[in-house]
């Protein structure tokens, strides 16, 4: 079913009506929310109008979402394993329970996006924007970030393990308590970012900016900032590492002294599918009784 039109796939793969209520968002033409749910796999929104669109509990695997218009969509316990959201606008989308892995977000603006616990992992956010994103708990392991904007992103708790982010922007980003481990960051801005309590260890760090930033209770350890810019000791001496951590020349680091620890913060829990609405009941047929007493 790869590729079909939007309109023909309505009856088959909605199990939600559409929704006749006018949405409150300034753009003109815009006039209707659309609802979704049941499974899509592989179906084609491409280039579609879908402002304010719900999807809760589906399946769109696979499915193609390029240069889809989903600004202020609400996204809730829905798969979109491998789709593609290619140069798609989902900016002030609220996200919980979802699950993009291996899908592809190239040149996408996600700005203002809004989210506990969405699932990126290996995603393709190449040259995405990200600014303004609060998306508490994401894990981005192994995803590709490069060139991406995370400008003022709050990213707290977030595990951007094995990730591609050499060129993003952290400038004033919330990383606190992240993971950004065995990361390559080369020629990444952390400008006046939070990296409290974050663990970098293992990363490399290459011509990355730390200029202003915040590193209280980071751990370094195996860490390769020795290209670094912008780094200075007041920032080191508040961060911990060991002997493989490799700091630009006349910069010292203390030893961790306790295994890493951050206590996460609670993930809300996705709400559960909606049950099938119960089948009619056909009425009785009726008896001699019945008959007799008319």
């Amino acid at each position: 079913m790869s590729r079909l039109s939007l309109w023909p796939l309505l009856a088959a793969a909605m199990l939600m009506a559409v929704s006749g209520q006018a949405l409150a968002g300034s753009d003109k033409g815009v006039t209707r929310g659309f609802a979704f749910g049941g499974s899509c796999r592989g179906c084609s929104l491409a280039r579609h109008k879908l402002t304010g669109a719900v999807f809760t509990a589906g399946d769109f695997s696979d499915a193609s979402l390029v240069d889809t218009d989903l600004r202020g969509a609400s996204i809730t316990a829905t798969l979109f394993k491998g789709a593609d959201f290619s140069r798609a606008d989902l900016r002030s989308a609220s996200l919980l329970g979802a699950n993009f892995t291996d899908a592809i977000f190239a040149d996408a603006r996600l700005d203002g996006m809004e989210g506990a616990g969405p699932i990126f992992t290996n995603a393709d956010l190449k040259r995405a924007k990200l600014t303004s994103a609060e998306l508490v708990g994401a894990n981005f392991s192994g995803a590709s970030l490069k060139d991406a904007v995370l400008v003022d992103a709050k990213l707290v708790a977030s595990n951007l393990t094995a990730v591609d982010a050499r060129r993003a922007n952290f400038r004033d980003a919330d990383l606190t308590g992240a993971r950004l481990t065995k990361g390559r960051f080369g020629d990444a801005n952390f400008r006046d970012a939070t990296l409290d309590s974050a663990d970098l260890s293992g990363g490399d760090f290459t011509r990355a900016n730390f200029k202003s930033a915040s590193l209280e209770g980071a751990r370094l350890n195996g860490a390769d900032l020795s290209h670094a810019v912008g780094l200075d000791q007041d920032q080191i001496d508040e961060a911990c590492g060991d002997s493989t951590t490799h700091l630009p020349r006349g910069l010292e680091v203390h030893v961790c002294r306790h295994p890493y620890s951050f206590r996460i913060p609670r993930i809300p829990t996705p709400p559960a599918p909606p049950a099938p609405p119960s089948a009619p009941t056909a009425p009785s047929a009726p008896t001699d009784r019945d008959i007799v007493d008319q």
